[in-house]
């Protein structure tokens, strides 16, 4: 007992009947009446520690993280030997989105002890929130050393190994989680998740109908299985769980309200005005803008929110008014996810309106780009191949999609064609291997938007992609492209096949198992030999 609270116990002798009401308060869930209660006391003894720690950890149940860290903060600096208090500083830092200072309240929680495996947990997940995740595969493993049972430490581990690209290896800690909690929806659906990267959509549906049926308004679970239902080509239930995708924690909060009722297809729309507005990247825009042609034969006047991106590439599509996100919206009558297109048209497998081109290079540009480039540059009397090998970094699924320039070394050693780089992005390793790759000429970084894209694309042979917004548009504008994807590919590439009903110029190269992309790039040096006798004349 401090001599500060001695000193006010004697001047005021209900202080200790102030803190046990105020802990009963607490009890209680009257959090009103034991904020009160603290804070009388803490008039007398300011730096009281059960109090600013009993007040802190209201405030953090309250999700009042700021005023949570005042006083956790105070009750750090009285008591620094509490545990407790550190720890809970620590989380409310974390819902603070204060990451750094969270790590080190947590460390200095675990300084006094070091095998508490709450902690270790909580440590765990600010480094997954920090994008640290080794560190936190190390905290998750240390949580389960000092506690086997630890449920959500099995889970994050799983998480945090398919950060690593390692779904195998997450589906054993899904499993082992299961043991110990077998009818949780969120960790039934992690399975079907980890399922589905190791290209076993079947049995992901299994684990996602098992979710369902544990908690029928699950929505992870429900969007989950319509990836997988789309990916085995099953579009009816596919398109129609899809529209799940907006009670997600990842879409929840970027779908659009508007006072217009929004269109899926269930009435006419001769004579309407329709928004159709972009949701998701440039590719996902490209494929599926197909649709607004359809809408304006079905005699709507359709608009088309676009990303400023991809304006001037969108912009000439017949009967169709494009604008750019963020900026003034005309009137409407009703409005359509771009995405939520095919469960609008019904669209299946037979069905898919895959007639190309639907997109064409602006004609300046193309004249720009082959004055720009001159006839020595363009390698005339050679066949042209454009190369993009990674997309962009920030992408969840990047590590899965994307392959490092040097390993394509020897296929561009080999290749009698002119090679141009159209990657935009590119990383530190990717730049010190094309150094060493003479004979890729780099265009990225002269490509302000999507129409120059386009428009060198118009002057190339063939355009070689992984899955990123360039094979869409190489796509879309009709020219042939080799797709390179990885052993279980997004959604729209289905399974077991090498052509794709999206784009009839397309060939798809998978990677046969796990992370082979060994087997992809031989099979890509043997599927344009072929194209070696073409002119390159344009």
């Amino acid at each position: 007992m401090s001599a500060q609270w001695k000193s006010a116990s004697a001047r005021t002798p209900n202080l200790a009947r102030l803190q046990r009401q105020a802990i009963n308060a607490f009890e209680e869930r009257q959090f009103d009446k034991a904020e009160r209660l603290c804070a009388a006391i803490l008039e007398y003894v300011g730096d009281h520690f059960d109090t600013l720690h009993l007040l802190g950890y209201i405030h953090l149940q309250r999700g009042r993280n700021v005023e949570a860290i005042a006083a956790l903060s105070k009750a750090v600096k009285a008591n620094a030997a509490s545990v407790d208090a550190a720890s809970n500083l620590g989380l409310a830092l974390h819902n603070a989105g204060r990451l750094d200072e969270a790590i080190a309240a947590y460390r200095s929680a675990l300084a006094l002890s070091p095998r508490h495996p709450e902690i270790l947990y909580n440590l765990g997940n600010v480094y997954l929130a920090r994008d640290r995740i080794t560190d936190a595969l190390a905290s998750y493993d240390e949580t389960l050393a000092n506690n086997p049972s630890h449920v959500g430490a099995r889970v994050n581990r799983g998480n945090t190994l398919l950060r690593f690209n390692r779904p195998a290896d997450a589906l054993e800690s899904y499993e082992r989680a299961l043991v110990l909690s077998p009818d949780h929806p969120q960790i039934l659906t992690n399975r079907g998740h980890a399922l589905r990267r190791l290209d076993r959509p079947q049995q992901a549906l299994q684990s996602f109908a098992i979710a369902i049926d544990k908690s029928p308004d699950f929505p992870e679970a429900h969007f989950e299985s319509a990836l997988a239902h789309l990916t085995l080509g099953d579009f009816e239930p596919g398109w129609k769980a899809y529209e799940w995708r907006w009670k997600t924690n990842a879409f929840a909060d970027k779908r659009r309200s508007f006072r217009q009722p929004q269109w899926l297809g269930s009435t006419p729309i001769a004579g309407k005005t329709i928004l159709l507005h972009a949701e998701q990247g440039f590719g996902d825009t490209i494929q599926f803008i197909r649709y607004a042609p359809l809408l304006a034969r079905s005699g709507a006047r359709v608009i088309c929110e676009v990303q400023s991106e991809l304006m001037s590439l969108l912009t000439p599509l017949q009967g169709v008014e494009v604008v750019a996100e963020g900026g003034a919206l005309p009137p409407f009558d009703l409005h359509c996810p771009l995405m939520s297109s095919p469960l609008a048209f019904g669209t299946e497998l037979a069905t898919i309106p895959a007639q190309v081109p639907y997109l064409a290079a602006p004609a300046d540009r193309v004249t720009q780009w082959r004055d720009r480039l001159g006839a020595e540059r363009l390698g005339e009397g050679r066949p042209r191949a454009g190369f993009v090998w990674s997309g962009s970094p920030a992408h969840k699924n990047d590590a899965n999609r994307s392959i490092p320039l040097a390993r394509l070394n020897e296929l561009f050693a080999n290749l009698p064609f002119a090679c141009f780089s159209l990657q935009r992005e590119m990383r530190q390793p990717d730049r010190e291997a094309l150094q060493r790759l003479p004979q890729l000429v780099d265009l990225g970084s002269e490509l302000s938007d999507f129409s120059d894209t386009a428009a060198v694309i118009s002057l190339l042979d063939i355009v070689v992609s992984v899955d990123t917004a360039v094979a869409h548009l190489a796509g879309a504008l009709g020219k042939p492209v080799v797709i390179l994807l990885p052993h279980a590919a997004d959604f729209r590439w289905l399974r077991d096949r090498s052509d794709t009903p999206w784009y009839p110029t397309a060939k798809l190269l998978r990677q046969p198992a796990f992370g082979d992309w060994d087997s992809v790039i031989g099979g890509l040096a043997e599927e344009i030999a072929g194209l070696a006798g073409v002119s390159g004349g344009h």
